[in-house]
């Protein structure tokens, strides 16, 4: 065996400046920081655990502003006597919220046990990284397991191994030293073993709930939920150490679950409550007063269980889920070089030492409970290990003495969670089906989902990420993942599909499933990718001990009903004992005619129907059984299709929500194509959909959403999104818009992006113009207010009588700005603005009176008695600067053009056109008492006094909501282009969209 270095001895060198500012910002903040709560996917989880009594109890799914609280009723009960997982509510709505910061790790581990899919989990876990669910700083490593069977505690030890490994040559060491752990947060994660309704393990099994306040959007799965429950509800406050957390279990937990650190030392267990029939197939803590574990019991007896229970009646699980300080940490890496526990690490496998399989909790923790004493835990055994490895059972006697020599001496306490809830994540599709669905909700579950026939899913029934063109029936407690499907289809109670594209929707017409669970799968045979499908009953066994079932009858029946026999699916030689589901060779993985379906397997549900054939197809195809199978998956092939189908039906959504002009921002949709490297078909999208609307307000918001995708392309790079847009270049793409030839604008503008797509700087001068384009048809858009502008005829004032009006200031208290495209676009707008007096005295002002000259007569000053600029118009030439801002009087100007006085156009001269319709001129004046560009809205406001007086003064009368339109349409004229919550006044919400034909809503605060 090579010679291996022991740890280094503490040198006594400090830890970086990030680590120190790391300690100081998360150990220091004490519990304080998870006192805040969070609308995050962990609370998505959050529920009470239920019982089976009369009928499933109440489910709190999201409590305490966490999101949406659902009601879960009687269903089928679970094996085990309660719901094997929360249930979920709306996955619509989600409680916006401040969101705290949660644990800065130092390290994120993903242990896994296929070397094949290291690199696959390590880009996952970096893209999560990227989505901003983990810290930008945090080092992030997927390790393969050093054999395939070292259990959970081998797994814990050879990560922990890996990452101090790993921070030592960061911090410039040359071996191993434990310095590293003193100033870390480290969090492990176990994959765990496989699953048969996930190929990516229970980790990547999708949920039914999405997170609008995510800031990329992504489907979210198990491992999303644990992350967010550790980062922001189980480990902020807690002092340097290691958490580990497995993955196969479901969990809830409260935004602040009350747990102390102070004086902590040693390990900690979170347990969660459980009944009492759960703990007969479970793990379960028996702990003293003070919180000390003294024993934990696996499938213990009743005495034993009862001794566990609580005042209530719950008993504490294990959950998967421990933390260890420093010191606990350094002794359990200490092992590593300590025989036969090297044999738990790579480098134990890389020096030819013996596997050891060992078990988190009942090897590794249960060697610091109280109650055990040393001869009983040198001759237990884990439950992981089973019957059949008693030649080993020595070896592993000599790993539990090296663990009880360091570890026996640390404090091992428990933090009950009473308010979370937890489940294991079993082989059995019933409860994974009822994990997934909620019965009791009025309607299906749809969740980043594109479904043509929405009425056609019955409530109870579950779609996560899929596209259904056409009828596509699905009855309740149902679940489809990850499918693209074409109708006729018809799936009835019961079922789980995943994995299927159109290529397989045939197969499935003209059937009706019922109770069964279709999967399609990546594979890799000799290095060619291919396509497996595999069938199962909802009822059937996953177990090698029990009764052997496939498609919910015995195999006796099976294979009567289809003429199968024993033979075709195992070897003579096989064991009775080993003749199962798991190792019967059912799924086709080739046929020396044709591509391997669904249809290789759904011809077993009806073997009556061709005579035979399908039975002689099956039999000539090589087929494996679903061990065999495993090793097989190419699970980077199955995440990248699965992200590929999310960005299918995303394009869909954003098309829906550009044409249907819905309040639904596509911020989190643009980050997650752009971070994900998929910003090209959603480019190619927006323009589609800008070219192809017929509302200059719905391509307007495509273009914006473009200058988007472009800005963040820059990464934040570049300089800043505002600035100049008229750059020559781009002349032609705007020309074609203010002529209004929308699609050859667009494909103009999109033709000139291509050029400026190398470099951050120019993708930020691009989003600019794609600005700049979007802005003049905005232009084009709020020019339509004109069409909500009445007045009705009054009697006309006389010659030289005055028409005063007066408007008092504008002080927005929440909201400002929020309207103003394009951020009014993603972000929506609403302000609450309240009118006031300056001195007692409404500041803003204008009247206006007939005079008997044809001519107009604008006066502007800061007082009425007071005009400091005095203009007189005699000929429609005087009036041609009424859309240049700067121009003296250039508002009244425009007043008089936007309220129908006189046309601007005509060839009529101006005089002429007075004397015709009012027998003579006006005289026009506007005062402000404000200082200018005091932001108390002193521009619209006196557009608005401007307007009234004038159209009282010219016998018309025009109405609150008319004025507000007639000064959206004055200022787009004008060309300042007033934003929307300069127009109401009072204290009033006002909220609007930017199309063609939007009518503003302005509503009474009181």
């Amino acid at each position: 065996m090579a010679q291996r270095q022991p740890l280094a001895k503490k040198s006594g060198q400090g830890a970086s400046g990030r680590e120190e500012a790391r300690s100081a910002r998360n150990w220091k903040s004490g519990l304080g920081q998870g006192a805040h709560p969070r609308a995050g996917i962990g609370g998505c989880l959050q529920g009470v655990e239920g019982e089976r009594q009369a009928g499933w109890e109440r489910l709190d799914v999201w409590k305490q502003k966490a999101g949406i609280r659902t009601e879960a009723k009687a269903g089928d009960p679970c094996p085990h006597g309660e719901p094997s997982a929360p249930t979920w509510g709306s996955p619509s709505i989600l409680t916006r919220m401040e969101q705290p910061k949660g644990v800065d790790w130092t390290v994120i581990i993903l242990t896994c046990q296929y070397k094949d899919s290291v690199q696959v989990f390590q880009r996952e876990l970096e893209v999560r990284q990227k989505r901003e669910q983990i810290p930008a700083g945090t080092l992030l490593l997927a390790v393969e397991d050093p054999e395939t069977r070292v259990g959970s505690g081998g797994a814990t030890l050879n990560a922990l191994l890996v990452a101090a490994e790993h921070l030592s040559a960061q911090a410039g060491f040359t071996v191993v030293t434990s310095d590293v752990l003193q100033s870390a947060w480290i969090l492990i994660l176990h994959m765990g073993r496989d699953f048969p309704f996930d190929d990516c393990g229970r980790a990547f099994i999708c949920l039914p709930v999405e997170n609008p306040q995510a800031p990329v959007e992504a489907v979210v799965c198990n491992l999303d939920c644990l992350l967010d429950i550790m980062t922001h509800r189980l480990g902020p406050g807690s002092p340097p150490g290691v958490w580990v957390c497995s993955t196969d279990m479901l969990l809830s937990v409260p935004p602040n679950p009350g747990i102390s650190w102070d004086g902590f030392r040693g390990a900690r267990v979170i347990a969660l409550p459980g009944s009492s029939a759960y703990a007969r197939n479970h793990g379960i803590y028996l702990s003293d007063s003070q919180g000390f574990v003294l024993d934990i019991y696996y499938q213990g007896t009743e005495a034993e269980i009862q001794r566990c229970a609580r005042p209530d009646g719950r008993v504490p699980l294990v959950s998967g889920i421990v933390f260890f300080s420093v010191e606990t940490a350094e002794r359990l890496l200490a092992t590593h070089v300590s025989p036969p526990l090297d044999a738990c690490t790579y480098m134990g496998l890389d020096s030819g030492a013996r596997p050891v399989q060992l078990s988190l909790f009942f090897d590794i923790v249960l060697s610091m409970a109280r109650n055990v004493s040393k001869e009983d835990f040198l001759v237990g055994r884990p439950p992981e290990m089973g019957q059949g490895d008693v030649g080993i059972a020595a070896y592993l006697q000599g790993a539990r003495a090296e663990l009880w020599r360091e570890l026996r001496d640390q404090p091992l306490t428990m933090a009950y969670v009473p308010d979370g809830s937890y489940s294991y994540m079993t082989s059995l599709a019933s409860e994974l089906l009822h994990s997934l669905t909620v019965p009791s909700t009025p309607r299906a579950q749809t969740v980043h989902s594109q479904v043509e026939e929405l009425e056609l899913l019955e409530p109870g029934s579950s779609v996560v990420s899929c596209v259904l063109e056409g009828p596509v029936w699905l009855g309740p407690g149902s679940v489809l993942q990850h499918c693209h499907l074409r109708g006729p289809i018809h799936i009835s109670t019961g079922c789980f599909l995943s994995g299927l594209d159109i290529a397989q929707s045939e197969a499935l017409h003209g059937m009706e499933l019922r109770d069964l669970i279709l999967q399609g799968h990546h594979m890799r045979l000799h290095g060619s990718l291919g396509r497996v499908f595999t069938l199962t009953g909802r009822l059937d066994n996953w177990e090698r001990q029990g009764t052997g079932t496939y498609l919910n009858m015995p195999w006796s029946e099976f294979f009567q009903k289809t003429g199968i026999r024993d033979w075709d699916l195992w070897d003579p030689d096989t064991p009775p004992t080993e003749r199962c589901l798991l190792s019967a060779r059912l799924f086709p993985v080739f046929h020396p005619l044709r591509a391997v379906g669904p249809c290789d397997l759904l011809w077993m549900l009806d073997p009556k129907q061709d005579e035979g054939e399908a039975l002689r197809a099956w039999r000539a195809a090589w087929r494996l059984s679903w061990e065999q199978l495993q090793p097989c998956l190419d699970r980077g092939a199955t995440l990248a299709s699965r992200r590929d189908l999310f960005f299918h039906q995303a394009l869909h959504k954003a098309r829906h929500v550009l044409e249907a002009r819905q309040d639904l921002s596509l911020h989190p949709l643009i980050r997650a194509a752009v971070r994900e490297g998929c910003p090209g078909p959603l480019l190619t999208t927006l323009d589609q959909v800008a070219a192809g609307a017929g509302d200059p307000g719905v391509a307007a918001r495509a273009l914006a959403c473009v200058a988007d995708v472009l800005g963040c392309m820059a990464g934040g790079c570049g300089g800043l999104r505002s600035g100049p847009a008229a750059n020559p270049e781009w002349t032609r793409s705007f020309s074609y818009l203010e002529r209004g030839d929308l699609a050859g604008g667009v494909e103009a503008l999109a033709q000139e992006r291509d050029k400026w797509l190398s470099r951050p700087a120019l993708l930020v001068r691009a989003a600019r113009h794609y600005e700049g384009a979007e802005q003049i048809l905005i232009r084009q858009a709020v020019m339509s207010a004109q069409q909500f502008v009445s007045t009705e005829l009054v009697e006309l004032p006389a010659h030289g009588q005055w028409v005063v009006t007066e408007c008092p200031a504008r002080v927005d208290f929440s909201g400002g700005w929020s309207d103003t495209p394009p951020l009014a676009y993603e972000l929506g707008g609403a302000v609450l603005g309240l009118a006031v007096r300056v001195d007692g005295r409404r500041p803003i002002g204008a009247r206006a009176r007939r005079i008997p000259e044809p001519e107009l007569r604008l006066a502007l000053g800061p007082q009425p008695d007071d005009m400091t600029v005095k203009i007189v118009c005699q000929s429609l030439d005087d009036l041609q600067d009424y859309c240049q801002p700067h121009a003296p009087g250039a508002l009244l100007k425009a007043a008089f053009i936007c309220a129908g006085t006189i046309d601007v156009c005509s060839k009529i001269p101006l005089s002429e056109q007075l004397l015709r319709a009012f027998g003579g001129g006006f005289e026009l004046h506007t005062w402000s008492e404000l200082p200018h560009g005091s932001g108390l809205g002193t521009s619209s406001i006196l557009a608005g006094t401007a307007l009234a007086a004038l159209q009282r003064a010219a016998g018309r009368a025009v109405g609150t909501e008319s004025l507000i339109h007639a000064v959206l349409h004055l200022e787009q004229v004008l060309t300042t282009g007033a934003v929307l919550h300069d127009c109401p006044s009072r204290a009033r919400l006002g909220r609007a969209g930017l199309g063609v034909g939007d009518r503003i809503v302005s509503l009474p605060f009181w």
